[in-house]
C-alpha cells in the first residue's frame, strides 16, 4: 500500500516542481470559474498547459481547504498528478489528444475505487486502503484524458446528507462555512464550488449528487437508473446507487456525461441504456430549450411546513423565470405521493438499510486486501462517527433481503414510477419541477431537513438540479427538474436554457480568485 503524504505537504511539493517551468504565457490563463470547453480551448491554443492547471488548482486547495475558510473537502491529493499532467502536455505537443477531457483535472468522491489513492468511503475503518483497480467511471475518465487531481471527503458510508465522517470530521459550505455542504457527495460539491478542479464526480442513492449541487450552486445530474456503471463504487444500495458529475455549469455536466454514460458489461443494470444515449449530450445545449415546453410544478414537494417557505419562494420565482423563457407552467398534484415516500412508522425506504449490509459485505469480500471484512465488524469496533450509531445498529440487526417487506418495497418502486408517469401524462407536461431540497443548508452539527431526493431515486427516473438563486441570507437554492426515463437530453435542454437566461450562479465569497 502506498504511503500517503499529508495533503498540504504534497501540494507544496507538486507546486514547487511546476513553478520553475511555468511560462508567462501560461500564467495569463485564469482558471477561476473556467468551464471545460474554455480550458480545452486554452490548451489547444497553447495559452495554458495541463501542468499549469494542476498547479493552480493545487494552490487553491492549499489556500482554502485546510487553511483560509478550512472547507475540509479534500481527503487525499494524487502525488502523481503533475507527472500525469506532464505526460498529457507531451502527448498534446506530439498531436496525440487522448480524448475530450485531455488535461482536465477532476476530483473524485472517496467511494470511487481509484488505483493508488485512498478509497475509504469516509470511514476511519478503511483509512489508508486503496483498491488495485479503478471504478468503471474512473477508468472512463482516465481513458478520456482526465487527470485525477484528488479524492474528496464524503458522508461516512454515503449514509446521510450533512457530510460528516469519522475519517475527517465535517466538511463546510463555501457559501457560509458555518453550514453544511450537503451530502453524501458534499466534499465534491464544496470543492467544485470553490474551484478546486474543473469538475467532480459523485454518487447518488437518495440525493447525494443533487443535494450538494443545490447547497453549492452547482449543476448535478442523477441519470435514469442504469445510465452509468456502478462497478467499483463502494455500494450503499445496488437498487438505487448511480454515479454522475457535478459541475459549475450545465455545459460541463453534458461534456462529462458524454464520457461516463454507456453500457458496461460488468454492470448488468447498464444494459438498459443501449439505444438510449444520444451521439452527444452537448447537442442539447440550446438557448431556446424552454420555448414551447410544458412544465409542471409539483405541489406535494414544494412546501410542507412553514419552514419550507424560504426556499419555496425561490422556486416559485424560478417557475416564473421559466415561463419568461417560453415555457408554460402548470400545477401538478400527486395526492398519493406521500404514501410512496414513507414506510413503516413514517421512516424512509427500507431498501437502503437492507441493501447496505449485504452489498457492502459483498464489496469487502471481493476486495480481500481491505482492512475490515464486514459492516458487523465495523459496528462492533465502534470505528465510525457517533452520529451513525442508530443507523448502523438498525442495519446490522435488520432482517434478510428475502423478507416480505423487502419485496413489497421493490414492488412499490415500480408503482411509484407508474403513478408519476401517469400524473405527467394526465397533465400533459414534459417535466416536473420542485426544490431539490426544501431547506437551505443547516448549520454544521445540526440535522438537515427537507430532502426531496426520494421521488427520482425510488422511481429510477432522471433528475437534474440547477442553480435557482439564493435565500435572502445568501445560501444557494437548487431547482430540480425530473423527466421520464432516458429523457436526460431533454432535461439538459431545459436546464441549459434556464441557466443561460438567469445565470444565478456566482462563486462563493469565502474562496475568491487568488492573486
Amino acid at each position: 500500500m502506498r504511503a500517503r503524504l499529508p495533503v498540504s505537504f504534497t501540494v507544496l511539493v507538486l507546486i514547487a516542481g511546476w513553478a520553475a517551468a511555468a511560462s508567462e504565457a501560461q500564467k495569463s490563463f485564469d482558471i477561476y470559474e473556467a468551464s471545460i470547453p474554455e480550458i480545452q480551448a486554452a490548451l489547444a491554443e497553447g495559452r495554458t498547459t495541463a501542468q499549469f492547471l494542476v498547479a493552480r488548482y493545487l494552490e487553491r486547495i492549499e489556500a482554502y481547504d485546510k487553511k483560509g475558510p478550512s472547507l475540509n473537502a479534500i481527503s487525499v491529493i494524487n502525488p502523481n498528478a503533475m507527472t500525469e499532467a506532464a505526460q498529457s502536455d507531451a502527448d498534446r505537443a506530439a498531436g496525440r489528444i487522448k480524448g475530450p477531457l485531455a488535461g482536465i483535472p477532476v476530483i473524485i468522491k472517496d467511494n470511487y475505487g481509484t488505483v493508488g489513492l485512498q478509497t475509504a468511503d469516509g470511514t476511519i475503518s478503511l483509512k489508508g486502503w486503496a483498491p488495485n483497480e479503478d471504478a468503471a467511471l474512473v477508468a472512463r475518465l482516465k481513458a478520456a484524458g482526465a487527470i485525477v487531481l484528488a479524492k474528496s471527503n464524503m458522508q461516512e458510508f454515503a449514509r446521510g446528507i450533512i457530510n460528516v465522517g469519522s475519517l475527517f470530521g465535517s466538511t463546510r459550505n463555501p457559501y457560509n462555512t458555518a453550514r453544511n455542504p450537503g451530502g453524501s457527495s458534499g466534499g465534491t460539491g464544496a470543492a467544485i464550488a470553490a474551484n478546486f478542479a474543473a469538475f467532480g464526480m459523485g454518487s447518488d442513492t437518495c440525493g447525494s449528487i443533487r443535494i450538494p449541487s443545490s447547497h453549492n450552486s452547482l449543476v448535478g445530474l442523477r441519470g435514469t437508473q442504469g445510465l452509468t456503471s456502478r462497478t467499483g463504487i463502494i455500494p450503499l444500495s445496488h437498487n438505487m446507487d448511480i454515479g454522475g458529475p457535478l459541475g459549475r455549469s450545465v455545459t460541463d455536466v453534458a461534456v462529462v456525461l458524454d464520457v461516463v454514460a454507456g453500457y458496461d458489461p460488468t454492470d448488468p443494470q447498464t444494459a438498459a441504456n443501449v439505444g438510449q444515449i444520444p451521439k452527444s449530450y452537448t447537442d442539447f445545449l440550446q438557448l431556446t430549450g424552454l420555448r414551447g415546453a410544458r412544465i409542471g410544478i409539483l405541489k406535494e414537494l414544494l412546501s410542507k411546513v412553514p419552514e419550507d417557505e424560504e426556499v419555496a419562494a425561490v422556486i416559485r420565482a424560478a417557475s416564473q423565470e421559466m415561463k419568461a423563457a417560453g415555457a408554460e407552467i402548470v400545477e401538478v398534484s400527486m395526492p398519493s405521493l406521500p404514501g410512496f415516500l414513507t414506510y413503516r412508522d413514517g421512516g424512509s425506504s427500507p431498501l437502503i438499510p437492507q441493501d447496505f449490509v449485504e452489498d457492502f459485505n459483498a464489496y469487502l469480500a471481493a476486495h480481500p486486501s481491505a482492512p475490515v471484512r464486514s459492516i458487523g465488524e465495523i459496528y462492533e469496533s465502534k470505528r465510525y462517527d457517533p452520529h451513525l450509531e442508530a443507523a448502523l445498529k438498525e442495519m446490522t440487526s435488520i432482517g434478510p433481503r428475502d423478507s416480505k417487506l423487502y419485496f413489497e418495497t421493490l414492488a412499490k418502486r415500480g408503482e411509484l414510477q407508474e403513478v408519476t408517469l401517469k400524473a405527467m401524462a394526465d397533465a400533459h407536461v414534459d417535466a416536473l419541477i420542485y426544490p431539490t431540497i426544501r431547506r437551505k443548508a443547516a448549520p454544521v452539527g445540526d440535522n438537515q431537513d427537507g430532502s426531496n431526493c426520494a421521488l427520482a431515486s425510488i422511481a429510477g427516473l432522471p433528475a437534474i438540479s440547477v442553480p435557482a438563486g439564493f435565500t435572502p441570507d445568501g445560501m444557494p437554492v437548487g431547482l430540480e427538474i425530473l423527466g421520464r426515463a432516458w429523457s436526460e437530453p431533454q432535461l439538459i435542454k431545459f436546464a441549459y436554457a434556464y441557466e443561460q437566461r438567469t445565470r444565478h450562479r456566482h462563486p462563493p465569497p469565502t474562496t475568491p480568485a487568488l492573486p
